[in-house]
């Protein structure tokens, strides 16, 4: 999805009022990160950006095959301050795990353990530690997964 400069410009400041680096740091990380084939959603009451979440095309390979595969890096889910506790959280979980599912695709996301009893709540699945191996990142909490068959070791890259 194309975002124009307006909506980029919403996203980084949504984004700093959670994760406080400045207006100039978002928009930094921003341009060197998201890929053009990135998955951008957008969720608005009225003409207000009061959520978002970004879906990262990625790769992988499991313990029984050398072969990489692509998947979707769950990489950001935000809900306005003022508007949470309001179902926009689960709202926008059910509309990420439907793109997944129409992409047919699967999913992976890292998580604090605050957030685990959230994402189960939406069909997502804790893999153990020994059951992930991140390429390019440290694995510092959670690994999460949705719509992937169950393999003995999961090798992700989250950068590539």
């Amino acid at each position: 999805m194309n975002l124009k400069k307006k909506e980029i410009k919403e996203i980084c400041i949504l984004k700093n009022k959670e994760w406080k680096f400045g207006l100039q740091s978002q928009l930094q990380w921003f341009n060197n990160y998201i890929k053009r084939f990135d998955i951008h959603n957008l969720l608005y009451n009225k003409k207000k950006l009061i959520g978002y979440t970004l879906l990262r095309l990625r790769s992988y390979r499991t313990s029984h095959t050398n072969k990489l595969k692509k998947y979707l890096l769950l990489d950001t889910l935000l809900v306005d301050k003022k508007y949470r506790k309001l179902n926009y959280s689960n709202f926008l979980m059910n509309f990420n795990n439907e793109v997944i599912l129409k992409k047919n695709l699967s999913s992976f996301l890292i998580c604090n353990k605050t957030m685990v009893n959230f994402y189960k709540k939406n069909k997502w699945i804790k893999l153990s530690r020994k059951k992930i191996n991140l390429v390019d990142h440290k694995l510092l909490t959670n690994g999460m997964i949705y719509n992937f068959k169950n393999y003995k070791k999961y090798f992700f890259c989250i950068n590539r």
